[in-house]
């Protein structure tokens, strides 16, 4: 059983930047895929943003050019470094794992992300 851990969650005011972590213990970090997802009121869940286990990754449109999201292997942890935050980025954060061998999957528990104009 995986567990994911989150942090670096706040409120920024438009243009500022935030990190996220996400700490997956319990299980081989190697074998998750590792995303990071947003919820915002009133809206669906949607990806944010994707990287696999050999660092390749994948973004939304929303996104690219101002987030990025990496892995390292040796502390198990993936990060989302957001810049040129908008309002519109604001919700709750959720960092997701996927195993590809298992295909069984696993949320943290979310951290809020605010960004006032």
């Amino acid at each position: 059983q995986v567990q994911l851990e989150e942090s670096g969650g706040g409120e920024v005011q438009a243009g500022g930047s935030l990190r996220l972590s996400c700490r997956a213990s319990g299980g081989i970090f190697g074998v998750l895929i590792m995303a990071w997802y947003r919820q915002a009121p009133g809206k669906q869940r949607e990806l944010v943003a994707r990287v696999n286990a050999g660092g390749g990754t994948d973004y939304a449109n929303s996104v690219k050019g101002r987030f990025t999201i990496s892995r390292d292997h040796i502390k198990n942890t993936a990060y989302l470094q957001m810049n040129s935050l908008k309002p519109e980025d604001t919700g709750v954060f959720l960092c997701n794992a996927f195993n590809v061998r298992s295909s069984e999957q696993y949320w943290g528990q979310g951290t809020q992300v605010t960004v006032s104009s």
